[in-house]
């Protein structure tokens, strides 16, 4: 059987006419330098166009390089920098991706002290379905400062009630750094946000990578957070060294303690530093060898129920010397949740603060899916927590911090308003940095030094000149808090509620939050379950302090359906916690093995240019989408 080459067609003409003017200008700078001895450089430059064109002509791993040799790398380089230009030459101030042109100005104009004032009104369509706002008041108030906080772990000389209490109350700003790792955040990154969190009197998370020195140069207050990997309190084996927690936990730096369950990046996902990472600086802040491989599980082995978990705060609790010690997670199951809840009840150990991590979170790099669709947003985790806790009567007992997409203090105050006690932020101080949404943090080439282990790239992050910025940037948001409290009659964030905030239905409805969002009577989960919204009505019976699995639920904690027609007009939910329990019983069904079973590791680079294109290079192996791939793979 015989090939023909292709048919002289406009569209090959198209396709090749690049590599073909590439050749044109090679021989004719080449007979410029015979003839006239110049020419030179431009025999230079389209020699090497040419070889391109041969190379990307044989290559087999790009279809569209094969198809437009040297005119395919076009396309490469409009899509590496396909970001930038949507960024700054496409996007409107107010699209968010995820942050918006508009957050991010107003982060680095407070954090500058520059002017926040708009001129000309707002941009928002306040027609628009979903707007928001908060009620002013005709007789607004003066409140003397900005500086709000918060008793967490009872107050000095009354300690909350419960096993093994807190006996070092921490008084924290409303507004703080939320969890970030000195590993994926730079050294530089880590000493300014330390400093200024100790110029403006406010709370730094460690993240899971433990306490490193630049955390402690400067001294800011740090809520040490302790997750499944155990950094800087672990045993070689990797287990829970309480020995080595308690030698840090007592130190006066650290405030309070954070045991991490869960975050909203990546809830239910563990994670690996590659050893080609792990420095002997990042080895030294979590306790691990150089060059070795660090794993993140994605569950704790310290514990495994309910009850365990609680009796890990009671533990971390003591051996810091009585400090504010609490968890954080993203809400997923309701009756996980709830079980720690029945745990509380059962054990008498309550935590001091739980924070409630929301999945619109993005400081850790994570799968596609984990992003967009694992996690509960935190809207929905926060009023769940908070209702939970009224409704078993333990709310005065617990604080309730959270994260998500907190920038602003309208975002404080509707996050206050929810449920919360105070908020963190992660982006918006990494904005205060220089961030500039690159979306390049799992690369290692961040342009501005905040999300990189390059020293180089690290320089350009100054020090000096940034942590004041961080210290500004919650200076003049709490400011701004503090006048909305002002014109809306109040005197202190706690006293923000949902009947403060109105949103926007459709055209010709708005409603305040407190008619849209459920809320919970004190006691009313112990005393009045078959009344409450279906999550406590048909959850709270299969939860079991002893395990996060769903149970059998028992006779009395199984609530008759008392439900009216017009409850649940939105769908047909079941009608009691036992149908529940019987749709969540595992169905056991044999699986077949694989016939081809592909590894999900990284495919290496084929030893050799396969006999044709259509040959499949020996050795190869699925994707398994690490965080060091680029997020755009070449086609």
């Amino acid at each position: 059987m015989s090939t023909s080459a292709p048919p002289l067609t406009p569209s090959n003409t198209v396709r090749y006419s690049t590599l073909a003017l590439c050749v044109l200008v090679l021989v004719l700078s080449l007979f410029s330098m015979i003839a006239f001895g110049r020419g030179g450089l431009w025999f230079l430059l389209s020699g090497l166009l040419v070889a391109l064109g041969v190379y990307d002509l044989n290559q087999t791993r790009h279809a569209i390089l094969r198809n437009y040799p040297v005119l395919g790398h076009l396309r490469f380089a409009l899509e590496f920098i396909r970001p930038e230009i949507r960024q700054y030459f496409i996007e409107s101030d107010t699209e968010a991706q995820p942050f918006s042109r508009a957050q991010r100005s107003v982060v680095y104009q407070r954090a500058k002290g520059d002017p926040d004032n708009r001129p000309f009104g707002t941009q928002l369509d306040v027609g628009a379905e979903g707007y928001e706002w908060i009620n002013h008041s005709l007789h607004p108030t003066k409140i003397e400062s900005h500086d709000f906080r918060i008793w967490i772990g009872g107050q000095p000389g009354q300690p909350h009630e419960g096993t093994d209490a807190c006996t070092q109350p921490y008084s924290a700003s409303v507004f703080n750094i939320s969890a970030m790792s000195f590993g994926a955040l730079s050294a530089n990154a880590i000493l300014a946000l330390n400093q200024g969190a100790k110029i403006g009197g406010f709370a730094h998370d460690t993240g899971e990578g433990s306490i490193s020195q630049y955390h402690r140069v400067h001294g800011g207050d740090l809520i040490w957070e302790v997750a499944s990997g155990y950094f800087g309190c672990r045993n070689p084996d990797g287990s829970f060294s309480p020995e080595r927690f308690e030698a840090q936990a007592r130190e006066p730096q650290v405030k309070m303690i954070e045991i991490k369950l869960s975050q909203g990046a990546k809830p239910g996902h563990g994670g690996m530093l590659p050893g080609a990472k792990v420095t002997p600086e990042i080895a030294s802040a979590r306790g691990i060898p150089v060059g070795v491989d660090c794993i993140s599980p994605a569950t704790h082995s310290a514990f495994s129920t309910p009850v365990g978990l609680l009796q890990f705060v009671a533990e971390l609790r003591r051996l810091s010397g009585g400090k504010p010690t609490g968890f954080k997670l993203c809400i997923g199951h309701p009756w996980e949740w709830f079980a720690i809840a029945k745990a509380m009840l059962e054990t008498g150990i309550t935590p001091d603060f739980i924070v409630v991590d929301g999945a619109e979170g993005g400081t850790g790099a994570a799968p596609v899916e984990f992003v967009d669709h694992v996690g509960t947003p935190l809207q929905e985790g926060l009023r769940l927590v908070h209702n939970t806790l009224v409704g078993i009567g333990l709310r005065d007992r617990i604080k309730i911090g959270c994260a998500g997409k907190v920038i602003t203090a309208f975002d404080v105050a509707r996050m206050l308003a929810l449920g919360a006690d105070w908020c963190n932020a992660a982006r918006g101080y990494m904005m205060a940095l220089g961030c500039l949404q690159a979306q390049s943090c799992h690369t290692g080439r961040c342009p501005t030094g905040v999300t990189t282990q390059d020293p180089l790239r690290q320089k350009a992050l100054v020090v000096g000149d940034k942590a004041p910025r961080v210290a500004q940037f919650h200076a003049n948001t709490l400011h701004a808090l503090k006048e909305l409290l002002q014109a809306a009659g109040l005197k202190h964030p706690a006293q923000v509620t949902t009947h403060h905030i109105v949103r926007r239905i459709d055209d010709t409805e708005v409603r305040l939050l407190s008619t849209l969002l459920p809320s919970v009577e004190p006691g009313a989960i112990l005393n009045d379950l078959a009344h409450l919204p279906n999550v406590f009505r048909l959850y709270w019976p299969l939860a079991s302090a002893h395990s996060f699995a769903p149970q059998e639920p028992a006779a009395s904690e199984a609530p008759p359906d008392l439900r009216s027609s017009h409850m649940s007009h939105k769908g047909r939910a079941p009608s009691s916690a036992r149908d529940v329990a019987r749709e969540l019983q595992p169905v056991q069904q044999p699986t077949p093995p694989s016939e081809h079973p592909v590894a999900a590791e990284q495919a290496p680079a084929p030893a050799a240019t396969p006999a044709s294109p259509t040959q499949v290079p020996p050795g190869w192996a699925a994707s398994d989408g690490d965080a060091s791939t680029p997020p755009a793979e070449k086609l």
